[in-house]
């Protein structure tokens, strides 16, 4: 998991090969006008999911886990809080392929919790279990996919 300022992003270029794209989206976008909904970066390697996310609280956000895509989120209109659990210590649950995706129930509580400013980016890779989008009121927010290597 890593947390940091937007300006930074080109300081984690290195860690996946198709961060450069990332990068270059963040900088060359105007990510306040982008469209709800799927946004094409690199066909089915980097692409940016905008979303408006319903209010909850840390009781309602399920955790949820990838394996073949990394998660950049990337707050627009508010602050958000991210649950924080590592793959290691959650119990197994179905994983759905097609999904990329296996989520636990809400009642199974994040270990800690973490606050994404509006301007910084919170990047989830396979191994961190996150329940993202808490917050008390409507917030558009990108998770930008990024594929594994």
């Amino acid at each position: 998991m890593i947390l940091d300022r937007i300006d930074n992003f080109k300081n984690y270029v290195s860690v996946n090969p198709y961060f450069a794209k990332v990068l270059d989206f963040l900088q060359n976008c105007n990510l306040q006008e982008l469209p709800l909904g799927r946004n094409e970066i690199c066909g089915e390697f980097v692409f940016a999911n905008v979303v408006e996310a319903k209010p909850k609280s840390k009781e309602e956000a399920p955790i949820e886990i990838h394996r073949k895509y990394i998660d950049v989120h990337v707050p627009l209109s508010g602050d958000e809080v991210i649950g924080y659990t590592p793959l290691t210590e959650l119990p197994f649950a179905d994983f759905s392929e097609a999904d990329d995706a296996a989520l636990y129930p809400a009642s199974l509580q994040a270990r800690d919790y973490f606050n994404v400013k509006r301007g910084e980016f919170a990047i989830m890779f396979p191994q961190d279990g996150h329940a993202p989008a808490i917050t008390d009121k409507p917030l558009k927010k990108i998770i930008i996919k990024v594929a594994m290597p």
